[in-house]
């Protein structure tokens, strides 16, 4: 936790305590529904909810704003986004049920309110439309930009991904207008020397 109060001096108390409370919630339901390896738990703050937190070192999610986090797996990035920017709306979607449950598990025991888990591909849910749509390592650039696709909506729409490795091929390959930030710009611990933040814009 004292990695999350380095980075982000100015949180709010209710912040804080959130933040506190999800090794303790990992913990518990990790033992009962294995979705974080051993050693990524023993890491937590900073291989999972401060990679996470690296978005908001770049970007600002205004208040209203509708964020789907494509892929979210165990919570990440959408849970601790959720925490830092609570005006905005967070819908976080995974194909597999028993991840899903532990998101929702996670979200009702923090008390968050702007948050919702759904199990479901995120190219089913194109009835709902979203300002902006999140991805941490789900797939390449050029598959997760046409799920966004379908979902996204407005004239400043886009896809955010936490990346790792050489993007210039996968960046190459989706054809689409990218940027890229490397996270060890941020956060100097050898973990993040080689991922990176990427926006994409997303064509309407």
């Amino acid at each position: 936790m004292e990695i999350i109060n380095k980075y982000f001096s100015s949180l709010s108390c209710d912040q804080l305590s959130r933040y506190a409370q999800l090794e303790a919630l990992y913990r518990y339901w990790n033992e009962r529904i294995n979705i974080i390896s051993r050693k990524d738990l023993d890491e937590l703050y900073e291989r999972h909810v401060l990679h996470s937190l690296s978005i908001a070192k770049i970007f600002t999610i205004d208040p209203e704003t509708k964020v789907v986090d494509i892929g979210t797996g165990g919570g990440f990035p959408g849970i601790p986004l959720a925490i830092m920017f609570p005006r905005a709306q967070f819908v976080l979607v995974d194909s597999i049920g028993k991840k899903i449950k532990v998101v929702r598990e996670v979200i009702n025991a923090l008390g968050l309110t702007n948050v919702k888990a759904v199990q479901s591909r995120a190219e089913d849910l194109a009835s709902q439309k979203f300002d902006l749509a999140l991805t941490r390592a789900v797939a390449p650039l050029n598959r997760v930009s046409r799920w966004a696709q379908k979902i996204l909506s407005g004239q400043n729409q886009g896809l955010i991904c936490l990346k790792g490795g050489d993007l210039n091929e996968e960046i190459k390959a989706a054809g689409l207008k990218t940027k890229s930030w490397c996270i060890h710009e941020y956060f100097p611990e050898p973990f993040f020397e080689t991922k990176f933040v990427t926006w994409s814009e997303i064509p309407v």
